[in-house]
């Protein structure tokens, strides 16, 4: 620093100073920070990522009604237990793996492992991307019929060929189990 002005070799200079690790880490943040405050960038860099082409309807109408289903939710904000392994975050393509999150967990038990979106507020309340205690309250208030069993946890930001791994292969597990487990319907939530 000179005078309050930044180095110009500075960001040349940060995997040498921090680690290449922690450079990735502090990079990944601080572009959180600029798509948090300028969202109007997010919409152009995801305009020039082509679509993927899904053939059928990868879904069925829902005609049982909440009062008498089985609610999961899943999630792709890096929502994991403390005792399980992070989302692999060294990886520039991201991690197509996924966490099963039991029911009972505890509030103080879960984590958030993603660097991709500031997640602050959901590290003081996770309800904010992974809303457990409200989907207790419905069950309590018979507004749906049970709370799953188990829950599911995903990163987002799938890139490269871990798409073709989560499309072929974790999504499908992540569904039977689903299906195995009686789940009628799935609350789908974004980090």
């Amino acid at each position: 620093m000179n005078g309050g002005e930044l180095d110009p070799g500075f960001a040349t200079n940060l995997p040498h100073t921090l680690g290449m690790e922690q450079s990735m880490a502090l990079k990944d943040r601080i572009l959180a920070k600029i798509f948090t405050a300028f969202p109007s960038l997010v919409r152009r860099a995801a305009e020039k990522i082509p679509p993927l082409k899904i053939e059928g309807i990868p879904w069925a109408p829902f005609t049982k009604g909440l009062k008498g289903s089985r609610v999961a939710i899943v999630t792709t904000a890096g929502v994991h237990l403390k005792s399980q392994k992070p989302f692999n975050m060294k990886d520039p393509n991201g991690d197509a793996t996924f966490r099963v999150i039991p029911k009972d967990t505890k509030k103080e038990d879960f984590i958030i492992t993603h660097d991709y979106y500031d997640h602050r507020d959901a590290d003081i309340d996770i309800n904010i991307v992974f809303p457990i205690d409200r989907l207790r309250e419905l069950a309590d208030e018979g507004f749906i019929g049970a709370v799953a069993e188990n829950h599911y946890g995903f990163m987002g930001h799938i890139d490269g060929p871990h798409l073709k791994t989560l499309l072929n292969d974790t999504a499908p597990d992540a569904a039977k189990r689903l299906k195995e487990d009686g789940v009628d319907c799935v609350l789908l939530t974004p980090g």
